[in-house]
């Protein structure tokens, strides 16, 4: 049991009603949640208002209700009521205080940006473990606690599952978290209740605009530019022409990267590189620290997240052949992942799945001259239209081939899915050919690779499962390379 005014000792608040110092066993911001002598709080919601179950947690004993609207209780409730500005804001500072302030234990990195967040902390973990250091990550694709693996439910979660997942690895002996920062996240204040030690900008582009995201371009760029107020050192991609639009009003001490000669750490003399079934780039960099850096990654992309990770783990005093070999060694499941299959073609894995993200993709794998670029990918069903369309003309515009066929069909038919692909590739004189069944997609690009073709399997990225009709199948691309591998007499 600890006293509310404990926990409600960094906000400002009103007691409305009882006594703030009153005892709480659990803080719950969840109707279902709810349980005698709890701290509830009511959050507004997209499709439900905690507000409107505040006489339900006072009717189950809860010894406290925090709000910011008005609320009816029954005329008998002893249930303290606080009233706050932001019940949203205050769940993150109850979080923190719950779980004993976990974050003050720990150095914590934020990595915010439209694209190349999760590819940029995975990169970051990797460096610093290589050091020595013992990383906890939260992003995208999971929470990394010591060995357990937590699938992600969001980029950056509520925060009182943030707060417990920073109790977690302080717990674990965790010295270091890093974590991709969304907009929504910061929008929502699920990061607030701590200060970053870094916050780190990749890059921005119009993404995430719309109903119950954000009403533009510039909410955008403000939501992602609250980090650099919530961190002491703020680590921004000064190649990207919005940065200094997204750090206005900035409160931390800010540092530059990329390609830049105003850069405080410039990479220069960039090199593609092509191997047997592989692909990669070559770099140094000077400026803040100076050294050479080659990635078994490909593209101008993969400068930057290996830049990114210097600039950020050059604060941790690490050895540059530490960076160095980190960098050349680490991979992320699903971004960009090259999966060995031939020394005559290469094969990747990635998880573009719109057609930002696809077009950036394919115009930096044709900049390593390819005999010819493929590209496999199907698209979500229950999902925008447009994006189908606009998919289908990235790659008929940009692949040699499209071989277009089934992703997550959801409640949909995957051939009306895959019809509606075609009306965008049907924009284009790019050649196609449809297989609905994915595995044998695959077999069929596996089996038609000619020498010096790139083949890109694009959009499950590091997803394991196939959504069909309500129901999640196992459905993992290296599972499924592996088991075309083996039929054919040959093994990964």
């Amino acid at each position: 049991m600890v006293r509310a005014s404990k926990l409600l000792e960094k906000l400002e608040y009103t007691c409305i009603q009882g006594d703030p110092d009153r005892e709480v066993g659990a803080l719950v911001y969840d109707s279902r949640k709810i349980e005698k002598d709890c701290m509830f709080v009511c959050i507004e919601g997209a499709s439900a208002d905690g507000h409107s179950f505040a006489a339900q947690a006072a009717k189950e004993g809860a010894a406290v209700i925090v709000t910011q609207k008005e609320i009816t209780l029954p005329k008998d409730s002893q249930a303290t009521v606080i009233q706050t500005k932001d019940t949203r804001y205050a769940l993150a500072f109850l979080s923190a205080a719950w779980f004993g302030y976990p974050a003050e234990q720990m150095k914590v990195i934020g990595v915010t940006g439209t694209k190349g967040k999760t590819t940029t902390t995975y990169l970051i973990k990797s460096i610093l473990e290589h050091a020595g250091r013992r990383v906890g990550l939260i992003g995208t694709i999971e929470a990394v606690i010591g060995d357990t693996h937590i699938p992600a439910g969001n980029t950056t979660p509520e925060s009182y599952v943030l707060q417990e997942y920073f109790r977690k690895m302080a717990d674990a002996r965790c010295d270091t978290v890093v974590m991709e920062v969304s907009s929504q996240g910061l929008m929502m204040h699920r990061t607030q209740g701590f200060v970053f030690d870094i916050g780190v900008f990749t890059n921005i582009e119009p993404d995430h605009i719309g109903p119950n995201e954000h009403k533009d371009f510039e909410d955008y760029m403000a939501c992602k530019g609250l980090l650099f107020r919530q961190c002491r050192v703020g680590i921004v991609n000064c190649d990207d022409t919005h940065w200094r639009e997204v750090t206005k009003g900035h409160t931390c001490a800010l540092e530059t990267f990329g390609f830049s000669k105003e850069a405080d750490l410039q990479a220069y003399d960039m090199r593609l590189m092509r191997g047997p079934g592989s692909l990669g780039v070559d770099f140094k960099v000077k400026g803040l620290t100076e050294l050479s850096v080659e990635t078994n990654t490909p593209g101008r992309f993969s400068v930057y997240n290996a830049l990114t990770a210097i600039a950020v783990c050059r604060h941790f005093g690490v050895a540059k052949e530490d960076i160095q070999e980190a960098v050349l060694r680490s991979h992320v499941k699903g971004r960009i992942e090259l999966v060995k299959v031939s020394d005559q073609f290469t094969l990747m894995i990635d998880y573009a799945h719109n057609a930002m993200a696809l077009e950036s993709l394919l115009k930096t794998l044709r900049e390593y001259e390819p005999h010819r670029l493929i590209c496999l990918f199907g698209c979500g069903g229950n999902r925008s239209k447009l994006r189908r369309y606009e998919m289908g003309e990235v790659s008929g515009r940009l692949a040699d081939l499209t071989v277009i066929t089934s992703d997550n069909p959801r409640f949909e038919e995957p051939q009306d899915i895959i019809d509606d692909i075609k009306t965008g590739i049907a924009k284009t004189q790019g050649r196609y050919v449809e297989i609905c069944d994915r595995k044998e997609a695959i077999r069929y690009v596996i089996e038609h690779g000619e020498p010096g073709d790139i083949i890109v399997l694009a959009g499950k990225g590091h997803e394991d499962y196939q959504e069909i009709k309500g129901r999640k199948y196992p459905m993992d691309e290296r599972v499924l390379i592996a088991d075309i591998l083996k039929e054919r007499g040959k093994a990964l």
